[in-house]
């Protein structure tokens, strides 16, 4: 089908999925470039595809005015694809519990991280940013559509998981260094807040402290790059 009108009423559709709000209501996002596009086909989430060149494989196609009143890149794309929102799977053994994450960047980096080191689910506060935020997808580099990313209200979840899982939360004075983890069965990692970090009210839940060893000229980490190394540590990755 071709489109030619900004006015079309699948334009707007697809405009409105700009916003987290309707991405909600509709259960649908947008991705767009050729990558993410090819990981989300191999999960079989996508509902359609919007291309500017008739010979490129789509659903729609759009004229390149259009193209760019969809997208949210600065530089031009030839394919976005409308997918469905991912389904909760049930957890595993190694969760990566995220608190008031609020840089899409860092959520991003986070979960390909997660991918890379064995980490089956990322269980995110109610208060996080959003997964689909079109930054946080973008720095999944596909990543996304490999992990089980739940959202629910982190204090009844760790108390539904507190006699079962292993809780780590990182503390510079008590907390035992990375280097010595335990590769446990089943580990919680509960990272917090870039500013702020782990809420009090969660920490009572934590069984384990740790913290990463650096030189007394680095007071502290970016909370993906911390998030990266415990994942690192505790990870199944085939070593």
């Amino acid at each position: 089908m071709k489109i030619e009108s900004i006015h079309n009423s699948h334009v707007k559709e697809w405009c409105k999925l700009k916003e987290k709000k309707y991405r909600d209501l509709e259960g649908l996002f947008l991705i767009e470039g050729e990558h993410l596009i090819q990981e989300a086909q191999k999960k079989g989430v996508i509902k359609e595809i919007i291309a500017t060149d008739e010979q490129l494989k789509a659903d729609f196609y759009v004229t390149e005015t259009i193209m760019k009143k969809i997208s949210t890149q600065v530089s031009f794309c030839k394919r976005i694809a409308v997918c469905k929102k991912i389904e909760e799977q049930p957890i595993q053994n190694k969760l990566l519990l995220l608190d008031a994450i609020q840089d899409p960047g860092n959520l991003g980096t986070m979960i390909r991280s997660a991918v890379a080191f064995g980490f089956t689910d990322i269980i995110i506060s109610m208060d996080t940013v959003d997964v689909y935020n079109e930054k946080t997808i973008r720095a999944t580099e596909g990543m996304l559509f490999s992990m089980n990313i739940i959202r629910r209200d982190l204090t009844s979840f760790l108390e539904s998981i507190k006699c079962e899982y292993t809780i780590y939360v990182t503390d510079v004075k008590k907390g035992e260094s990375s280097k010595t983890i335990e590769k446990d069965k089943k580990i919680a990692l509960l990272i917090g807040n870039e500013g702020n970090g782990v809420k009090e009210e969660l920490k009572e839940y934590a069984n384990k402290w740790i913290h990463i060893p650096m030189t007394s000229s680095c007071e502290s980490l970016n909370a993906s790059v911390a998030a990266s190394i415990l994942m690192y540590e505790m990870g199944d990755y085939g070593e």
